[in-house]
């Protein structure tokens, strides 16, 4: 037997033994010192009132971790003049994770909070996820940023510190993940990604995996957060949020669920995971795009077909109206209406980019997208005798049906 299949035999045993018969369900394996620890963490965070006493606990905790920490006054500190002529000064607290790809270790994924106290779930996640991140560094390609913006209530001074003053290499960023406001975990995850088509798919690949949780795509911003400043910087950002896009948010109504947030943040890890070692995701779309022409429906010489129509109202009857579901919320509410929704669909048939043009309400927008993004491959639209990509425009319908008179 050769020294790598005795490795091998090594790996598969420590496996076997780990998960012995009768072992707990994938669901079952977050309830115990993993909450625990969470709740320690939030609790700690939660009496804490000031920037300075969080940001030296958020330090000492990753430092604790093994994590590296950038600590020059010059990358994490940072002022703001108020109007009386006081300068308030913040921190950022930043730490690193190293990728072990020497292609692309240089390269960044960053996760990020605030550094707000409130009722610590914000920063309770990040340190989880952190911590998870540095246990099994040896799987991340790419290299982790680990984030804690100060100046929270300053209109996102922190982000924008970190990305137009400290920090050298934004041009190496390839993605940014927001966390915030996971105070309300049982009214599920939300992830926002204005659209973008490469974080969309990412999201999607993951979906047809066992996960301990699932995000709604969700295409109406949920709230104003760091998610902006990395925006204006064309770099691709995901919201990951428990707060209901479209409604109030109000903090700390709820009781935090520590066994959901662990669920949500074993997905967290895994997406990352996902972004650490895929392909780079593009804020403009796939580099292909740019060398294949973007046509209009009506101006292709051969428009696209599904299913050998080419009148989008066999896609809308024969898919969209078959397996659309008229969401909960909206049918116990009597919200109904019409959703204007924009595709793409590529040389290849396939349809992507698709957004909300105009609409109703953030449940049946999302139903609406997703239906549509679960399309089959069309026939590609062709111009000059070569398949271009196009561009259609689809109003999708709900509507609610009167009950009957006894």
């Amino acid at each position: 037997m050769t020294d790598a299949m005795r490795y091998l035999l090594t790996i598969v045993l420590a496996v076997f033994l780990a998960f012995p018969a009768g072992a707990q369900a994938y669901s079952e394996l977050f309830a115990g010192e993993e909450a625990s620890s969470l709740r320690h963490t939030a609790d700690s965070v939660s009496t804490l009132g000031t920037e300075e006493a969080l940001s030296e606990f958020v330090s000492h905790r990753l430092s604790s971790f093994g994590i590296e920490l950038f600590e020059g006054n010059d990358d994490t500190s940072f002022g703001i003049r108020r109007e009386n002529g006081d300068t308030a000064t913040f921190r950022n607290v930043i730490a690193w994770i190293p990728g072990y790809d020497k292609q692309i270790r240089g390269r960044y994924v960053v996760i990020g909070t605030r550094l707000a106290s409130g009722n610590g779930s914000g920063l309770a996640l990040l340190l989880r996820l952190a911590e998870k991140l540095n246990t099994n560094r040896v799987l991340l390609r790419r290299s982790v940023i680990v984030a804690a913006f100060g100046g929270a209530m300053e209109s996102n001074a922190g982000s924008w510190y970190f990305l137009n003053r400290s920090f050298p290499e934004v041009d190496k960023i390839d993605a940014f993940e927001c966390l915030d406001l996971f105070d309300n975990p049982g009214r599920g995850l939300y992830a926002y990604t204005a659209s973008n088509a490469d974080l969309n798919q990412t999201l999607h690949s993951i979906a047809e995996t066992l996960q301990p949780a699932r995000p709604v795509l969700t295409t109406v911003e949920p709230a104003v957060a760091d998610h902006r400043s990395f925006y204006a910087k064309e770099i691709p950002s995901v919201f990951f949020t428990t707060a209901e896009p479209g409604k109030i948010y109000r903090p700390g109504t709820d009781p935090l669920e520590y066994e959901e947030m662990e669920r949500q943040c074993e997905y967290l890890y895994n997406f990352t995971l996902a972004l650490c070692n895929g392909n780079a995701p593009s804020f403009h779309g796939s580099s292909s795009d740019a060398k294949v022409p973007l046509v209009a429906f009506g101006d292709c010489d051969v428009k696209p077909r599904f299913l050998g129509a080419s009148d989008p109202a066999v896609f809308l009857g024969r898919w969209v109206y078959t397996y659309l579901r008229y969401p909960d919320y909206a049918l116990e509410n009597g919200i109904k209406g019409r959703v204007q929704v924009s595709l793409v669909i590529d040389e290849k048939g396939k349809v992507g980019n698709v957004r909300v043009e105009k609409g109703v309400h953030p449940s049946l927008d999302a139903e609406a997208v997703r239906v549509i993004e679960a399309s089959p491959d069309w026939k590609p639209g062709m111009v000059d005798g070569k398949p271009v990509r196009t561009r259609l425009s689809l109003y999708v319908d709900f509507k609610l049906r009167k009950a009957k008179k006894q």
